[in-house]
């Protein structure tokens, strides 16, 4: 069924300033489809975060994501083990979480009227929770190890911006990452052993269509873990170009794991979720089986 009310959740600086820029387009193209919409502006994320909670208690069909991952992050927090569909509008650097799903990519109108025409997905949900207390929901995947040193290099660079930031940071974290002890119990089974990185995915990519774990699946009611062991930076930098199209799990260095309940734990390490700083490890991540729906392509 068409949603009739929906909110507008935009994040002005998704993208380099395409939040702000094309919410309006996407507000325009839903009312032509005969939505009524409330457009929601935080000045934070936790601002954000408590207008679209607000709006969800007041009744509206659907909330509806305008940015990149980070605002679905927000939003999913926002409607997770509630009725309330989550609707995205993917204008980010990388929407991997779009991607999954089949929404449409780079055409604001076409992902509007995929919430439009009201098809609707249950969808599984990860759960984490850190060591300072931190609890999130993720769509996508979390992460800790290189990536997630990158990421915290990242975010404390002023310059340069968008993806080349993130470039520029990975060539800076390469002259001085160190393989690291980890810890990882994956339901019952206890792992231990030096590793680059782990990821633990309810979906399958991150980064801008990295594939790092190229076999989960969003209603499975599992979670897959990628694990990469401590090689060279070399052999690293070699394999790093195939997690684009999934095949990095075909060398002998990577190891998939599949469970429901999974602890995380090495030294001086932050885990991130869909792209978002969550916290310090030992992380604890567990599915949630069907906890939210999702708009979707009708399937042909």
């Amino acid at each position: 069924m068409s949603p009739r009310k929906v909110a507008l959740l935009i994040n002005p600086t998704s993208g380099q300033g395409k939040g702000g820029k094309h919410a309006p387009v996407a507000a325009r193209r839903l009312r032509e489809r005969g939505l009524e919409v409330i457009e929601l502006t935080g000045t934070s994320a936790q601002d954000a975060q408590t207008m679209a909670q607000d709006a969800i208690a007041s009744g509206v069909d659907a909330l509806v994501a305008c940015g990149g991952d980070g605002t679905v992050h927000l939003a999913v927090q926002a409607v997770a083990g509630t009725d309330t569909p989550l609707g995205i509008i993917p204008v980010g650097t990388g929407d991997d979480n779009a991607r999954g799903l089949g929404v449409p990519l780079k055409d604001v109108q076409a992902a509007a009227d995929v919430i439009a025409d009201g098809n609707t997905r249950t969808v599984d949900l990860g759960h984490v929770s850190t060591a300072d207390g931190t609890s999130r929901y993720f769509l996508g995947v979390m992460s800790a190890g290189f990536d997630s040193e990158v990421n915290e290099r990242a975010n404390e660079m002023t310059w340069p911006s968008g993806q080349l930031r993130y470039l520029v940071a990975i060539v800076a974290e390469l002259r001085v990452f160190k393989a690291l002890p980890y810890t990882m119990t994956v339901d019952n089974e206890v792992i231990k052993d030096e590793g680059m990185l782990v990821a633990v995915g309810n979906g399958v990519s991150y980064g801008g269509g990295m594939k790092v774990c190229p076999d989960a699946s969003l209603d499975d009611g599992m979670l897959d873990a990628t694990f990469l062991a401590k090689v060279s930076k070399f052999t690293f930098l070699r394999v790093f170009p195939s997690v684009f199209k999934g095949t990095h799990v075909n060398h002998p260095f990577v190891t998939q794991y599949r469970g429901k309940d999974f602890t995380l734990d090495g030294p001086n390490q932050i885990a991130y979720a869909d792209g978002e700083r969550v916290g310090p490890l030992p992380a604890h991540a567990t599915v949630k089986p069907a906890s939210m729906q999702v708009f979707t392509p009708v399937q042909s």
